[in-house]
């Protein structure tokens, strides 16, 4: 990638912990510590703003946090309530305010996904294997 070029000095324990990650992943420092800019300046104009107030501040979290923001699910009930909207809404159609319900459940869907795929991009950013919460969804 091409770009306006830039010496930035780097604390003695930053600069370690940026090769430390460069090595765990095969990359260059620079590599890394783009990435890192980057993850920490994300490009979410495309979203809403509640979702992107749910993901803004999953790069403060330690490792341990994401996981479990990665491995977040939408509740059984609220999935069985929107499964039973989507299947009423084939078979016989939905009145306004079922409508609004389902549109509230898919929105909440939404973000939960939308947590869990940022958390585990975070979390392989860190070096940590995540391709067990594509396998099992867990």
């Amino acid at each position: 990638m091409t770009g306006p070029a830039i010496t930035l000095n780097l604390p003695e324990a930053l600069y370690d912990w940026l090769k430390q990650r460069a090595e765990q992943t095969h990359r260059s420092i620079e590599d890394e510590l783009l990435e890192t800019v980057a993850a920490a300046i994300p490009l979410t104009e495309e979203l809403s703003d509640d979702l992107n107030e749910a993901i803004s501040h999953l790069h403060l979290l330690d490792d341990q946090a994401l996981w479990r923001a990665a491995r977040s699910h939408l509740s059984a009930e609220l999935a069985t309530e929107m499964e039973r909207l989507h299947l009423k809404r084939q078979r016989e159609g939905l009145t306004e305010n079922e409508t609004q319900i389902l549109s509230n459940r898919v929105h909440q869907y939404e973000q939960t996904m939308l947590i869990r795929a940022q958390a585990a991009a975070l979390l392989k950013q860190r070096g940590h294997n995540v391709s067990g919460l594509v396998v099992s969804g867990k």
